[in-house]
């Protein structure tokens, strides 16, 4: 009876086995790398977006650090001071010198003056550094709220470093699935295989677009921004810096610092944004944009089409 029970069991594993050794069609292949591209770039922009969002608090603790030095002098100056007058008080208190100045005739009222100034100096001294704690308390307290922001968000650079290292070895089983892909008659497209020459485009949309043009065939590469590799947004971001535009390295953060307009008005230079904002093309004209598709892949000129679902349009 046993032996039964373990030989159906035996069937139950291998079936499932047996069914996985057959090849997925070429259509189901282009499905799995066309999923695992989409979850590898939203990962990707969720790093690119912290790393802005690093450098932002970083940049607002360095200025409060700033803001925060003349109080600080002022309580560090005024606790040097109290240190001293208490090291003097110890030593006027000293046995030997107290029995000295007490054989001095009417010294003992000079002493005592002594420490009576003394004792007032050092609390002018003491109200001065509660005074100057007060003034720092506001300060202290944004501090201590940027410090905590700071952990937190590197935490989630490590987390997402994390995911980027699975998703490393996530890649491998995607690059073989695209050489099989190959293998079965799929064509892996050029960086501009309709030759298509960089349209002639004035002021500072022509500078973003010839950057671009410039890059093609360029490698994609995880979180870069040149010179020699892009992801999506890094290509975005340095075509607009050529022409004195600031843009983050994130899609979403660049879809809120442009402004959003319709299909009808797109001019080269603007910028399409796909699949829920984790992807970002620059606009060439008519109807095509360049940019860096997914690990794997070079910097493309495609038709717009081609990049994904497209979110929305918006002009740097």
């Amino acid at each position: 009876m046993r032996a039964l029970f373990v030989g159906a069991a035996a069937v139950v594993v291998l079936l499932p086995a047996s069914a996985a050794l057959a090849d997925p069609s070429l259509t189901q292949i282009q499905s799995q790398i066309d999923q695992k591209n989409n979850e590898v770039e939203k990962v990707i922009e969720a790093y690119n977006l912290i790393g802005e969002q690093l450098k932002d608090t970083q940049a607002k603790l360095d200025a409060l650090k700033i803001k925060m030095q003349p109080l600080q002098s002022k309580v560090d100056a005024a606790s040097d001071n109290v240190n001293k007058i208490a090291y003097q008080a110890y030593r006027s208190g000293n046995t030997l010198r107290t029995a000295s100045v007490l054989l001095n005739a009417g010294s003992t009222n000079d002493f005592m003056d002594q420490l009576a100034t003394l004792d007032q100096i050092s609390k002018t001294q003491q109200a001065d550094i509660a005074k100057y704690n007060d003034a720092k308390k506001p300060f202290d307290a944004e501090k201590a709220n940027l410090d905590k922001l700071l952990a937190t968000q590197n935490a989630q650079k490590t987390d997402l470093e994390t995911k980027r290292t699975k998703i490393e070895g996530d890649l491998k089983t995607l690059q073989d699935l695209r050489n099989k892909a190959k293998a079965k008659g799929a064509k892996e497209s050029g960086a501009n295989d309709s030759g298509t020459p960089p349209p002639a485009v004035k002021g500072a949309a022509g500078k973003a677009v010839s950057y671009a043009y410039a890059q093609l065939g360029d490698p994609y590469g995880y979180g870069d921004a040149g010179p020699n590799s892009f992801d999506c947004s890094g290509l975005t971001m340095m075509a607009w810096r050529q022409a004195g535009v600031t843009l983050p390295h994130n899609a979403a953060q660049q879809w809120s610092k442009v402004k959003h307009i319709s299909k009808g008005s797109l001019a080269p230079g603007d910028l399409v944004f796909a699949n829920g904002l984790g992807h970002v093309a620059i606009y060439v004209g008519p109807g095509k944009v360049i940019h860096a598709p997914h690990t794997g892949t070079v910097v493309k000129l495609v038709s717009i089409g081609d990049i994904g679902s497209i979110y929305g349009y918006g002009r740097p």
